[in-house]
């Protein structure tokens, strides 16, 4: 079984100029980078999602005042490229804390700093579709703002925000692939490395195409099975 699928890889290859061989050999390049890119992924969303709660809440203040700066802080977020801002933060941001620049601190601090300003929105659009009504009977109940916000309004809302927030999630996932560009040994580092090496094309791309879909194909079901159970337990 093993030679016959052997055979059929090597006819694949001569017919195709796929060269497996040379994939193969880089192999346990491309897990590794895989093993980067969840990795700093988790850290950007778990990041991501403390200051987009807090911005999102700094939006809503009655205050213009201040709600200016978070206003502005999403505004110049989402109106720059997130090539440009990795690449402040990676020469400009990093050094000033660290001495030096670090590719990895560099990509974990620019896609949490990213994603916060697209999760911020989500969470002000999800606690704003609340009824009013909620809140002033928290209220009517005694319970101050900020304990009515986290006992009534906010798990409300983020049943609601599910799905905005999975698609933000997939998002970072694939750009967490611009990181390559300040050195973190992800998968496209290693794809790029490939190609350097090699100066082969379809090998490493289709590769590191072929596992960022499945990265986000894993979470998308994921995430479908989790508004799926939260639908389940709000009808019983």
């Amino acid at each position: 079984m093993i030679q016959l699928a052997g055979s059929f890889i090597e006819s694949i290859s001569v017919s195709t100029g796929f060269r497996f061989d040379l994939l193969a050999g880089y192999m346990p390049l491309f897990l590794k980078g895989t093993l980067y890119t969840i990795g700093i992924s988790l850290f950007a969303i778990f990041i991501g999602l403390i200051l987009g709660l807090l911005i999102g809440l700094g939006e809503l203040m009655r205050n213009k005042l201040l709600s200016f700066p978070f206003k502005a802080y999403v505004a110049f977020v989402r109106g720059t490229p997130f090539f440009v801002q990795i690449l402040i933060i990676h020469f400009g941001v990093i050094p000033v804390f660290l001495g030096k620049t670090n590719g990895v601190a560099a990509g974990i601090v620019a896609l949490s700093l990213n994603s916060a300003a697209y999760i911020a929105e989500i969470f002000r659009a999800g606690i704003q579709s609340i009824d009013k009504g909620q809140m002033e009977a928290a209220r009517s109940l005694g319970m101050t703002h900020t304990q009515a916000m986290k006992s009534v309004i906010l798990p409300q809302a983020f049943k609601r925000m599910i799905p905005p927030l999975g698609n933000e999630f997939i998002t970072l996932i694939k750009e967490s692939s611009l990181t390559a560009i300040v050195a973190v040994p992800e998968i496209m580092y290693w794809a790029r490395a490939f190609n350097g090496e090699y100066y082969r094309v379809w090998e490493p791309y289709l590769l590191a195409a072929v596992i960022y879909f499945i990265l986000t194909f894993t979470l998308s079901i994921l995430l479908s099975h989790l508004e799926k159970r939260l639908a389940t337990d709000d009808k019983s």
